[in-house]
């Protein structure tokens, strides 16, 4: 009251200083005018005296005489928002706000009014921003805009608002319960739950019932469902009202959580066949099928989120975004939601989160390469944000995105700024083992199984069997593996990278006719998937099980059907086909979407040799002297190094140079049998064959599987003029894994070879 007084005497105030001609203007009319006055002011007393309905007929009256009193529209917004007229109120108000934008009053009383109904709620944020650039200290103003943000889902928005309010000294009761609900639906339910537990120590009131979904979610996602099922079912009501539905499919979710899958399907019984429970019904099918590997129920999960979406149409982003993140996660359903992001982006350019999760989709679908993504996303964080809540958000955009090297960086910077996402840990888990950092990778593992979500995730064991992997521990990282798959209702992705690591170690022992069952397994699953079929048959090439010709038929087919595509296997197999000058289009191709690709750089090299030597050795330079700055970098990077050091300069034909190269890494580790077999090749070319033999022998006593070093045996007694031995050798091959058409070829080479050094035409030859 005192504020409209003080703006009414104001305004008196200024006509009287503005001299003659103005106070003639306005007060044309004299005694209407001071008629006009005094029924405000009287409508103002009423007001204060409870007499409501009065007041609005009072300022009704004042405004058929004076259309333009801003005094009367102010008061006959507030007489309409007393009298419980909250439509009437929202219009009275927004005729004070087009004469006076930035009235205060008119501005707190929108954004208030905001959160009554959800198409207010842009006009109460934006309300509340104009009344911040005018108050910025107004911790109210904030809060409010803070929960109209968490009402249209900007979290990040929102809690930015939050985290300046919750610095006050004492902030309110209704503050710390609604930063509880924000901070649990964005994602970080370990804060919510503190600050429930804040707002139950300093507040009587026990927490309500919307409130009471989310203090149950957040109860639950930091490892506590069964006390999370109490709040929702003291909460259910009996009626099957709106309430209700959240309720049912939020305590869903808790007894799955609770291990009770036959409890969380009955509780969705009654929400089937309504089209106001699609959402509620939609997300807790999705879960339940996320964490019990039930196909059927995501996909079901996302028909629901389709009609819906049909239904109310694409205007509400809210739900678009919402549809876009969980059909981003279910197969066959991705190019929709890249579809969806991509229109967001357009609507919303300057939202990076967004730009984000686009980027992090098209990635995965192959649709832009991976070095443009990358490039993309650290364009988008320029400058890193500052924000806390800006820090989380983007945090959880980039989880979906598969980790390069180039992100490190990020990582450590949100994990630094004390960002609050357990799966950050693993995804530098993941970069560190790609660095050959094991224990800081081990550490990062242990660090994420620690966490409410990692004590629940299976997928560090994969990391684990990848660690086993490359510290030779080949059939302790199987064990890890068959372990994972022994699990029943295996996550689909866990189950998929189990099968693919699986079969990666059986390549590594040279059992390729396993590693092949394996893939095939995956094949039966994913039959159209081009990433399985490029990996079987690479694996297949590898082991000589098909030609080069077949292998390089798939090659050609998948750029036939996926051009611009180019997922890791696609590289695989371009790089383990024989260099060709042919194919240098192709391999520059390759390097232009993957610059850092070291297996296309040596296959490039050995074709500039043939072609243009100088050019060769100044590509090999330059991937040398960016080898060493890693070093210096990052000192566990050496043998990295010399690896690399061996094969530019087996490229380059420099045998010697190749040789020193993996002479040193055996003076480091002398079991590096990865070193030793490359060493053996180099001997054997060097025509060293009592060398060579040495080493392949060796590298056979630990693996006796190993076919590479059988074959390259058996092809070193062929060369010293030792066919029977070798023969032997070519047939003990095609005995144990079939040896497939070259090892075929090979045996009926050295047969015809053996039959005609002794005067005799082969039984194929003679007609």
């Amino acid at each position: 009251m005192q504020q409209v007084g003080s703006q009414f005497g104001a305004a008196c105030l200024f006509l009287l200083s503005a001299g003659t001609p103005l106070i003639a203007t306005a007060f044309a009319q004299p005694a209407q005018a001071q008629s006009a006055n005094s029924n405000v002011r009287r409508g103002y007393t009423q007001l204060s005296q409870g007499l409501v309905d009065q007041a609005i007929a009072t300022f009704k009256s004042v405004l058929n005489q004076s259309p333009n009193s801003l005094e009367a529209k102010l008061g006959l917004a507030i007489g309409y928002a007393r009298a419980g007229r909250d439509e009437d109120a929202w219009n009275a108000y927004q005729r004070v706000l087009e004469q006076d934008s930035r009235n205060r009053l008119a501005l707190q009383a929108v954004g208030k009014l905001g959160g009554f109904r959800p198409e207010w709620q842009p006009q109460g944020i934006a309300a509340l921003t104009t009344l911040l650039d005018i108050t910025p200290d107004d911790l109210e103003a904030r809060a409010q805009r803070a929960l109209l943000y968490s009402y249209q889902s900007r979290f990040t928005e929102s809690l930015s608002d939050y985290q300046i309010v919750l610095q006050s000294p004492n902030p309110t009761a209704d503050v710390l319960l609604g930063a509880a609900q924000a901070y649990t639906y964005s994602g970080n339910p370990t804060q919510g739950l503190t600050l429930f537990e804040r707002y139950q120590a300093e507040s009587r009131d026990p927490i309500g019932k919307n409130a009471a979904i989310a203090y149950a979610r957040a109860l639950r996602e930091t490892g506590n469902p069964s006390k999370s099922i109490g709040v929702l079912e003291a909460v259910l009501p009996s009626q099957l009202d709106d309430f209700a539905l959240q309720v049912r499919g939020e305590l869903a979710q808790s007894y799955l959580a609770n291990n009770q899958s036959a409890l969380a399907l009955g509780v969705l019984d009654p929400l089937r066949d309504r089209a106001d429970a699609r959402l509620p019904l939609a997300r807790a099918l999705n879960e339940i099928g996320k964490q019990t590997s039930q196909t059927a129920l995501r996909g079901e999960a996302a028909q629901l989120y389709l009609a819906e979406l049909q239904a109310t149409g694409t205007t509400d982003t809210t739900l678009v975004r919402e549809v876009a993140d969980v059909l981003g996660g279910i197969p066959g359903q991705q190019q929709v939601a890249l579809n969806l992001y991509r229109q967001l982006v357009q609507q919303n350019p300057n939202d990076r989160i967004l730009a984000i999760r686009r980027l992090a989709l098209e990635s995965r679908l192959g649709s832009l390469p991976q070095a443009q993504v990358i490039q993309q996303v650290q364009a988008l964080l320029q400058p890193f944000p500052a924000d806390p809540a800006q820090q989380q958000a983007v945090a959880q955009a980039l989880i979906p995105l598969e980790p390069n090297v180039a992100l490190l960086p990020v990582y450590q910077a949100l994990l630094q700024a004390g960002v609050n996402e357990p799966f950050l840990h693993f995804r530098m888990a993941q970069l560190l083992i790609e660095q050959g950092n094991l224990a800081a990778a081990q550490a990062a593992i242990a660090t994420y199984k620690a966490s409410p979500q990692g004590t629940k995730d299976l997928a560090p064991d994969i990391l684990l069997a990848d660690i086993d992997r490359r510290q030779g521990n080949y059939e302790a990282s199987a064990q890890r593996y068959l372990r994972l798959l022994a699990v029943p209702n295996l996550d689909p992705d866990v189950a998929y990278s189990a099968l693919r690591g699986l079969a990666g170690i059986r390549v590594v022992q040279n059992r390729a006719v396993e590693a092949l069952a394996l893939y095939d397994q995956l094949l039966q699953r994913n039959p159209g998937d081009w990433q399985l079929r490029l990996g079987r048959t690479a694996i297949a090439y590898q082991a000589k099980l098909i030609s080069a010709a077949a292998a390089d038929a798939v090659l050609v087919q998948f750029l036939q059907f996926n051009p611009g595509e180019t997922p890791q296997e696609f590289y695989t197999l371009a790089t383990l086909l024989p260099p060709s000058p042919q194919r240098e289009p192709l391999y520059r191709a390759l390097l232009q979407a993957d610059p850092s690709n070291l297996d296309v750089q040596v296959r490039l090299i050995q074709v500039l040799s043939q072609r243009n030597p100088l050019e060769a050795q100044a590509m090999a330079n330059r991937l040398l002297v960016q080898a060493q700055r890693m070093v210096t970098a990052n000192p566990n990077s050496t043998l990295q190094t010399l690896f690399l050091r061996g094969r530019l300069a087996a490229a380059l034909g420099n045998l010697k140079q190749a040789g020193d190269a993996y002479q040193a890494i055996l003076s480091w580790q002398a079991n590096n049998l990865e070193a030793v077999s490359a060493l053996g090749g180099i001997r054997f070319q060097q025509r060293d064959f009592a060398a060579a033999s040495q080493l392949y022998s060796y590298v056979l006593a630990f693996q006796p599987d190993n076919t590479t070093a059988q074959r390259s045996l058996a092809e070193l007694a062929a060369a010293q003029g030792n066919a029977i031995e070798a023969l032997d050798r070519f047939n003990f091959i095609q005995s144990q894994q079939g040896g497939g058409p070259e090892n075929q070829q090979r045996i009926r080479q050295l047969q015809e070879s053996f039959l005609q050094r002794r005067g005799f035409n082969p039984s194929w030859e003679r007609f």
